[in-house]
């Protein structure tokens, strides 16, 4: 089991999230006093979709093009799609000198509190799967690391927990899962 351990005093006005190792294309933002989210599937038109989501995001919440803090989905899942918002990511980032945190997409998609395992779709007849205990809607623990496994085998592994199955991820689920525990030294999750 992997405790959750919050980045030392990250405390961004202005948030961006963004998840692109999935068919979908997952924005979130958020300020004090306000947040918007956004997902819609794209196949994989993330590359061509992404730059323009986020300026209509920011354009929607009406605040100007710039965060003090990014959250990136760094997979398992599409190997192109992670590299696509991997980098525009990192590129944000640079461009306005803010820390880019990185967590797993898998935590998007928990839903509720208490022990839950959830799922994409790996191919195959594979998923990539992780198990969490949830609690206040972020990740507490981790009680089975992301991987990829035979559906079947992760579905022994639930133990009767609830399972969640390529579910769309929530966007600020995973920016909450960003500021509360996302690693400054993220590498992408290829399974």
């Amino acid at each position: 089991m992997t405790e959750h351990a919050a980045p030392a005093s990250l405390k961004p006005d202005v948030t961006l999230a963004l998840d692109t190792a999935t068919p979908w294309l997952t924005l979130a933002l958020a300020w004090p006093g306000g947040s918007v989210q956004v997902s819609r599937e794209v196949g994989r038109a993330h590359a061509e979709l992404l730059p323009g989501a986020v300026q209509a995001l920011f354009a929607e919440a009406g605040l100007p093009l710039r965060a003090d803090a990014v959250v990136i989905g760094t997979g398992p899942g599409s190997y192109t799609g992670v590299r696509v918002g991997a980098s525009y990511a990192l590129g944000l980032g640079r461009v306005w000198s803010a820390p880019v945190l990185g967590v797993s997409t898998l935590e998007a998609l928990v839903g509720g509190d208490g022990v839950q395992g959830v799922s994409l779709d790996a191919r195959k007849g594979n998923v990539y799967a992780a198990r969490y205990d949830v609690r206040g809607g972020v990740v507490h623990a981790t009680l089975l690391a992301p991987t990829r496994l035979p559906l079947g085998e992760f579905q022994a592994a639930l133990d009767g927990a609830p399972h969640r199955v390529d579910a769309t991820p929530d966007g600020l689920a995973l920016l909450r899962a960003g500021l509360d525990h996302g690693a400054r030294d993220w590498a992408l999750a290829y399974l």
